[in-house]
């Protein structure tokens, strides 16, 4: 619209000045009319002085196409900001507030290993105890497969750090083959949790556990199992007694795949385009990628949990002051955060790379004896974040659409602009919210 107003000014300089009144009129009546888009709808009262955080929100919103998303902050333990932006559900013209529920993705996976380490100091597990002694599922072979020895070495820590002997970049995602584990199982489609590691268990690893890091999902999906076998309860109810219940959360839950199922208070997530797939449930069924693309319950111990972004800052806050956490030990959050053995994660002059993965947690060195922590969440309709500086504070992000039109993960580019929005920051204020 802008050059078209251009275009009749400029115009006005070619024609003789009688005539040229009416154009510049018509010019002056069309920017009149250029549509204005309305603020996106904000909720959670603002903070005087953390401003730049409602600047980072409705600039990226606005850029990157995101209906909503909600933004909570910590400090030294406090809970200093909760706000909600943009649209839970866009059609419904109902906003996002601060304690929607949101898919949070893999930011499950700190979460389990909280779970795995409660065990561990009550002494019903060890980090080197290996997973198919605890586990015990039938494997499940295709034609002259044999299986692969190389299972019995696989050990709860390297589960944790991700160096169990799965690579996806190399093989497949297991947890993203619900309707095929289900052809070969011969069982109604999808495939359970469980399902998905007997035929796992009737395949070869990609790699010699130990030997390097691969981001495994289905690493995750064992350490679920490994949780109910050692408690003789549901991983979800686990979790929900003695990892959230303790530090004060009593809504996060294992989210449904379908739409009708979602938790009240729980957002419509969106994929850019509406791209359809086929539904897991019902293979002659095209669905929208968020709702059937994949088998959301059996993906709990590594991506199912649902949880506010005020959840979230609870889960930061319970272990960023070890000796006042109510859920792990001093020990058990420094081992959290220590580097796996080598020679993963090192150079070829076998030093520590500055980033690594921990138990749980995604690790980057600042200086000697201080590092962030983080970790992202992704999937098709959902992107966030939670991270920790060094510095004290926490910062967590939930938004309802993974890709922009740009097709990156939303979560990463928002991460490095959260960090600029908490620098901007010139005194924290000294409430907190979680009171």
């Amino acid at each position: 619209m802008r050059g078209f107003v251009i275009g009749l000014i400029f115009s006005v300089l070619l024609v003789p000045f009688a005539g040229g009144s009416s154009v510049v009129a018509a010019a002056q009546k069309a920017k009149k009319q250029k549509p204005k888009s309305k603020p996106l709808p904000e909720t959670g009262k603002p903070v005087p002085g953390l401003e730049s955080f409602d600047r980072l929100m409705r600039s990226f919103l606005a850029k990157q196409g995101i209906p909503g998303a909600s933004l909570a902050v910590v400090k030294d333990g406090r809970l200093v900001y909760a706000r909600g932006f943009g649209y839970a559900d866009v059609q419904g013209k109902q906003p996002v507030q601060p304690d929607s529920l949101f898919r949070i993705a893999s930011i499950s996976k700190p979460i389990t290993a909280v779970a795995i380490l409660r065990l561990v100091e009550r002494k019903k597990l060890s980090l080197d105890d290996k997973v198919l002694d605890i586990v015990k599922l039938k494997p499940h072979f295709n034609g002259t497969a044999k299986f692969d020895p190389r299972w019995k070495t696989v050990t709860i820590r390297q589960l944790l750090q991700h160096t169990g002997g799965w690579d996806r970049e190399a093989s497949f995602d297991p947890m993203f083959r619900a309707v095929q584990f289900a052809k070969e199982l011969k069982v109604k489609p999808p495939a359970a949790s469980k399902d998905v590691i007997c035929c796992m268990l009737g395949r070869q690893l990609d790699f010699d556990p130990g030997t390097k890091y691969a981001y495994s999902n289905f690493g995750y999906n064992l350490l679920g199992r490994v949780i109910e076998a050692k408690t003789g309860k549901t991983y979800e109810q686990f979790v929900k007694n003695d990892v959230l219940k303790p530090i004060g959360v009593t809504r996060m839950r294992i989210g449904r795949t379908l739409l009708d199922l979602r938790a009240p208070g729980e957002v419509r997530y969106y994929n850019y385009g509406g791209e359809r797939t086929t539904s897991v449930f019902f293979p002659d069924k095209r669905v929208l990628w968020p709702y059937g693309g994949w088998h959301h319950e059996a993906m709990d111990a590594h991506g199912a949990w649902i949880a506010s972004a005020i959840d979230l800052a609870r889960f930061a806050a319970a272990i960023d002051r070890p000796g006042k956490s109510t859920i792990l030990k001093p020990g058990s959050i420094k081992a959290m955060f220590a580097p796996p053995p080598a020679p993963v994660s090192r150079t070829k002059e076998g030093k520590l790379k500055d980033t690594y993965y921990g138990l749980g947690w995604s690790v980057k060195t600042v200086v000697p004896g201080k590092f962030n922590t983080s970790h992202t969440g992704s999937l098709p309709g959902t992107s966030t974040l939670l991270a920790r500086r060094h510095d004290g504070l926490s910062v967590v992000v939930l938004m309802n659409r993974r890709k922009t039109p740009y097709g990156n993960h939303a979560a990463r580019l928002i991460s490095p602009l959260a960090n600029k929005a908490a620098d901007a920051v010139k005194s924290w204020p000294t409430h907190d919210l979680f009171k």
